[in-house]
């Protein structure tokens, strides 16, 4: 009886895992010294809207992408043709007009550990998911769409940290010699909260940079490197504050960019605002602190699914892009950068990232609107460095 137990319980994990993938700040624990912004619960509130200063014109959005979960849950296990792959999701490339919706596609995700080991099973050949081929690559690529591969994701953090603690150094080698294979950027998804291995995690960004070192001009695919963080500086704190401190300086950049990833939830434009201007803010009360980011450093992320659609998919003038439209575009730096605006918005996800919500295959009157009145180029062209 008691392995039969066992057996139904490894089989209910198994499947959790399987059927659905997570990229959002769903948890929430925080340092001693943030108290204040916690419930009774543990549970960061909602403070009152921070006072904050809008430019007097808007600045060009320049990042306006999308995470790409597949068919399968963020497996990419299994090759897939052109023609069924565009039929799910030939919004992406034409928006209604022969333009496309967005400039940048994240295939999601790659797990790190089979990186490092260049593994070859069912899912996987040489590190990367069967799926993530490059046909697909091209299609998108063809239409002037700029191709990053994620690699981590919720569901392989322990993983990071097994590839961070073996050999960081290999992995930051397969991962540069894939994205330059590949003609790929590369994010990096790293969501250790508790204690991650910034040591390794070091290792890595230096080792990368070593074979693709930073591109101000933007016209290396493969020296593109970002990294995800928290939604607001609440969690996630020792990677946001090393990544703030000295990857995404605008003095010395080492990385292109962050993106604050969506909340447990979609916000409210006033949480997803306060989640912004945490980072823009920084959080000098903490031990050690998190400096201001600059506004041309980072994205702000959305969901663009829900358990049904949603607006950010299909009506682009209620949805939470266009309510947030003026302080995106508008912000005022707070102690880093000169440039006012943020880099521009993320999506998640594209067709299906979990049995629990609705794939989306056609988003063209959402985020296919929104590139229209954001006139987001396409390509993408160089980003702002200050």
């Amino acid at each position: 009886m008691k392995q039969t137990l066992k057996l139904i319980s490894f089989i209910t994990l198994l499947l959790a895992l399987i059927i659905s993938c997570q990229k959002e700040d769903f948890r929430t624990e925080s340092s001693s010294d943030e108290t204040a912004d916690l419930d009774a619960n543990g549970k960061p509130t909602s403070p009152s809207q921070p006072p904050y200063v809008l430019a007097q014109t808007p600045t060009q959005l320049q990042v306006y992408g999308i995470w790409h979960a597949g068919n399968d849950y963020c497996t990419w296990g299994t090759p897939r043709t052109i023609s069924e792959f565009d039929e799910k999701n030939h919004w992406i490339i034409d928006r209604g007009d022969g333009l496309p919706s967005v400039n940048l596609v994240v295939l999601s995700f790659v797990n790190p550990l089979k990186l490092l080991n260049r593994t070859k099973d069912a899912t996987t050949y040489n590190g990367l998911p069967r799926g993530m081929t490059r046909a697909i690559i091209k299609h998108f690529k063809d239409h002037n769409i700029r191709v990053m591969l994620s690699i981590g994701g919720i569901t392989y953090t322990d993983d990071w940290n097994t590839a961070l603690r073996l050999d960081p150094i290999q992995l930051a080698e397969n991962a540069a010699a894939v994205a330059d294979s590949l003609g790929v950027g590369i994010e990096i998804d790293y969501e250790e909260n508790r204690s991650p291995n910034l040591e390794g995690l070091q290792t890595f960004i230096s080792t990368y940079r070593a074979r693709h070192p930073y591109d101000p001009s933007g016209c290396n695919h493969a020296a593109r490197l970002t990294i995800d963080l928290a939604a607001g500086d609440r969690w996630l704190i020792g990677i946001c504050q090393k990544a703030t401190k000295d990857w995404l300086t605008t003095t010395a950049p080492v990385l292109d960019y962050a993106n604050a990833m969506v909340p447990a939830r979609q916000p409210s434009p006033s949480g997803a605002i306060t989640n912004w201007d945490e980072h823009i803010d920084g959080k000098p009360q903490y031990a050690p602190p998190i400096p201001p980011l600059a506004p041309c450093k980072f994205t702000g992320s959305l969901y663009m699914t829900g358990t049904q659609q949603v607006p950010e998919c299909n009506n682009f003038y209620i949805s939470i892009q266009y309510k947030t439209r003026e302080y995106v575009t508008r912000i005022m730096p707070n102690g880093a950068g000169i440039s006012s605006g943020m880099l521009g918005y993320m999506f998640w996800a594209a067709e299906c990232n979990s049995t629990r919500q609705a794939c989306t295959t056609n988003c063209s009157q959402g985020i296919g609107e929104g590139s229209k009145y954001f006139a987001i180029p396409n390509p993408m062209c160089s980003l702002r460095q200050q």
